[in-house]
């Protein structure tokens, strides 16, 4: 898994393994979520948008599958 640099109020860091679309994000609440099935092209819009946490919020949270995490 690589860590995907994100300027975000709301995101610490994320980490993204392209082999099987496994996205994990660090919240800065302490908050941790993982993701399965996450596209390449996800992951770029969310970090060249304005807004990358209101992104996650619109696209990817909703979009693709949370596992336990």
């Amino acid at each position: 898994m690589k860590e995907v640099s994100v300027n975000s109020r709301i995101i610490k860091s994320i980490y993204f393994r392209p082999e099987d679309g496994r996205l994990y994000i660090q919240f800065k609440n302490g908050e941790e979520r993982l993701f399965e099935g996450v596209t390449e092209e996800a992951i770029h819009a969310m970090v060249a948008a304005p807004s990358p946490g209101q992104h996650y919020i619109d696209h990817i949270r909703t979009r693709f599958k949370r596992l336990a995490a």
